[in-house]
């Protein structure tokens, strides 16, 4: 056998021996040409045979055709392709034998029912006397279970890159996740997988859990998810966060819930890797043409039963922290809609809080018959599930830390379930504020939590129903030394707009690596660090639960540790006074001038950590609902645009340049005074005669000073980058135009890393 052809069947031995549980012999040997020495056979390769429903990845196209989207047959066993990947070539003739399993294994019934042969005696054998043979992507299949060699760049790879994996269910960026303690929230669970499975009186095919924070909805999603993992019915699932970009983009929903189902069936996966080849384009499509286009249309083009995709489970949990209100009720519409007209066989569990824009979309007469509903309340009722649970992880802080069996008293249990008050999220809070590792260990943060006293706040003639939760938030921010306190709340400000990752805080704060894990380090009860014995660029700050920043944002309930009200108005104007120093000091961007105390950690430099702040500010002032006022609006008005600009780097990497959606340009405005809004933000027409561009562009300032900003008409936004003295045939405005393929807004969260 020739080397190459050898090494290719040693390479299909390594992939079989990982996904293959049962025994299969194959043997390859070499026919010679007449005249020649016989060569004798090659030992025989082991292999494994996969379980019938074993999920695999990447998919590979049953046609080079990018155009045929045939129905793709599951007893398909060996594909033979004619496109320009990489090929094995044998120039002798050679034949391929495998002698079979059991014939009552799976396996030896699909293959009975394939192309290949199973005797070299058998003469319309799939590769029997066959000569200069080429084998290209071999592609093997188990009824669902598909294995593939996937060469690089295919559309299942685009479909990746567009996907939120950080968001599934068994993702290590959740890990441990939320869920329901053993013998805690049945009820809801059976209740749950009992729909699913198709055993309740509910025929709705759309779930919707609905209730306020901290009542264990992602528990209880979680919890669900793992049982219907284990029969074999959960398909896609997506757990959403506000505060986590690479967690709620909702341009991104579409692709997540394709890609899953692409890793679990592979005639699907063929047909999507097809099509994102042909069109890669499809993923930054509307809401409604992903869902046709990746989802419908394809579906409809493979059989649902012998798939086994009929009545399968996807699941979004936390729609309400998916970004954009808009967004949220259309994702609803399409979900409803899909499943009223059964263009997709799939079974739909959603859950948010009950908020308005949510609550009005489900009750509308072209969405609420598809619903069926359970309301998930804040009841005593649960009390005795929260005493069992805080009994148990009593008993482990005992066992580890060598506390006595007395520890804590019924008193000190029965006091913490009264002011858990029915939500789960206090007593999860309170467990991992016990377990602090930067504390004087359990026994002294129990202490601080029972000698707090609750503050009942009275708004319109009530109590403040959070009252309890808010002084747990407040004592663990009381926590943070004071000397990092301040950077810790500006830490938290850019984390809880949603759109900033790790490495864009730290250049825009001038935080060092270990700075940056110094600071983090005092709200391990609320939040985690992922990664943090790496590089900036690694790390993400994974958030527990929602409430907090819903505490941080809100004066009436954080106080001194609110990020926004009068906070993010004098972060606002101490950044433009900083803008304002630099522009009146620098004059080469090769040469920044920083006011002095500005002080850079290694590897930040001068022209990278401008542009991170200058975003920054940009970001601030498009915070929705926080006006910005006359002062500050006037200073704005007098930043000299046109000098900024031609202070920015060139040609930046796509990777490198930072962006403003032009979704943040109408909330900028908006924010402003109206006297200030044409003498600093525009969004319209390309002023400039003889300007082609059909698009917006967005022109700052006025006068001399005026920007008419670098932007991509496909994609909807604008750049911070030099387009002042824009090469020979670019746009007669001054406006280079370029197809750059990033997420939106999110896309911050890793620009500078790379």
């Amino acid at each position: 056998m020739p080397r190459r052809t050898r090494n290719f069947f040693a390479k299909l031995t390594h992939y079989f021996a990982r996904f293959f549980d049962r025994s299969i012999r194959i043997g390859a040997v070499s026919t010679k040409p007449e005249g020649t020495t016989k060569v004798p056979p090659a030992p025989p390769l082991t292999v494994t045979a996969p379980a019938i429903n074993t999920p695999l990845t990447k998919a590979m196209p049953h046609s080079a055709d990018p155009t045929s989207l045939h129905q793709v047959s599951p007893a398909t066993s060996i594909q033979q392709y004619n496109d320009s990947q990489p090929t094995i070539s044998s120039n002798q003739a050679s034949t391929m034998k495998i002698q079979p399993p059991p014939a009552d294994t799976p396996f030896s019934r699909n293959l009975s029912s394939s192309s290949l042969s199973y005797s070299q005696s058998q003469s319309q054998g799939i590769l029997n006397h066959a000569r200069d043979f080429t084998i290209n992507n071999a592609h093997f299949t188990n009824h669902n279970t598909q294995f593939n060699i996937s060469p690089p760049g295919s559309g299942l790879d685009k479909l990746l890159d567009r996907s939120m994996p950080d968001a599934f269910f068994n993702s290590a960026a959740r890990y441990p996740p939320p869920k329901c303690h053993v013998g805690t929230r049945e009820e809801y669970i059976a209740q749950i997988t009992d729909w699913a499975l198709g055993k309740s009186d509910h025929e709705k095919l759309v779930l919707w859990m609905h209730g306020p924070f901290g009542v264990g909805k992602s528990a209880i999603a979680q919890s669900s998810a793992e049982k219907l993992k284990e029969c074999k019915k959960l398909l896609a699932t997506l757990f959403l966060s506000r505060s986590n970009a690479l967690r709620n983009d909702p341009l991104c929903i579409i692709a997540s819930i394709v890609y899953q189902i692409a890793t679990q069936c592979g005639a699907f996966a063929d047909i999507i890797d097809i099509l994102l080849r042909k069109d890669p384009s499809l993923t930054s499509k509307s809401l409604a043409t992903q869902f046709e286009e990746l989802l419908v249309i394809p579906l409809s083009k493979i059989d649902i039963m012998q798939e086994g995709l009929d009545g399968q489970m996807v699941i979004i949990d936390g729609l309400d922290e998916c970004r954009g209100v808009s967004e949220q009720r259309e994702i609803i519409k399409i979900i409803a809609t899909s499943a009223q007209n059964r263009t997709t066989p799939f079974r739909w569990f959603i859950t948010s809080r009950p908020e308005d824009p949510i609550i009005r979309t489900m009750n509308s007469p072209t969405v609420s018959p598809a619903i069926y509903r359970i309301e998930l309340p804040v009841s005593r009722e649960v009390d005795h599930e929260i005493l069992l649970h805080l009994t148990d992880e009593f008993r482990k802080i005992r066992e580890e830390n060598g506390l006595g069996e007395t520890w804590p008293s019924e008193d000190t249990l029965a006091l913490l379930v009264e002011r858990a008050d029915g939500l789960w999220i206090y007593v999860s809070t309170i467990i991992r504020f016990l377990n602090d590792d930067n504390s004087f260990g359990p026994e002294h943060q129990l202490r601080l939590v029972l000698e707090s006293t609750p503050r009942i706040l009275i708004e319109d003639g009530l109590s403040n129903p959070l009252a309890d939760m808010d002084l747990l938030y407040m004592l663990i921010m009381q926590q943070v030394p004071l000397n990092i306190r301040a950077m810790l709340q500006r830490i938290l400000l850019m984390a809880s707009t949603g759109g900033y990752g790790v490495c864009s805080i730290a250049n825009a704060l001038r935080l060092s690596t270990e700075q940056f894990r110094r600071c983090c380090a005092p709200l391990q009860s609320v939040m985690r660090l992922e990664n943090s014995e790496r590089a900036l660029d690694e790390m993400r700050l994974h958030f527990y639960h929602a409430s907090f920043f819903d505490f941080l944002t809100d004066p009436k309930r954080s106080r001194d540790f609110c990020v926004h009200g009068s906070y993010l108005t004098h972060f606002r104007a101490e950044l433009l006074e900083w803008l304002h120093a630099v522009y009146s000091r620098t004059q080469d961007p090769s040469d920044f001038i920083f006011p002095s105390g500005t002080i850079l950690p290694e590897n930040l430099t001068a022209i990278d950590h401008h542009r991170h702040v200058l975003d920054l500010f940009w970001e601030l002032c498009s915070v929705a609902s926080h006006p910005i006022d006359v002062p500050t609006a006037a200073s704005i008005s007098q930043l000299p645009f046109r000098k900024i600009f031609s202070l920015l780097p060139v040609n930046v990497h796509p990777l490198e340049c930072l962006v403003i959606s032009h979704k943040d340009v109408p909330i900028m405005r908006n924010n402003l005074p109206t006297a200030f809004r044409d003498k600093i933000v525009q969004v319209t027409k390309c002023p400039t005669p003889g300007c082609t561009r059909t698009g917006d562009v967005v022109i700052l300032s006025e006068g001399e000073n005026k920007v008419i900003t670098l932007t991509d008409n496909d994609r909807d936004r604008f750049y911070w980058e030099n387009n002042q003295n824009p090469p020979s045939g670019t746009c007669p405005c001054g406006v280079t135009l370029i197809a750059l393929h990033l997420k939106d807004k999110s896309t911050r969260n890793d620009l500078s890393t790379h």
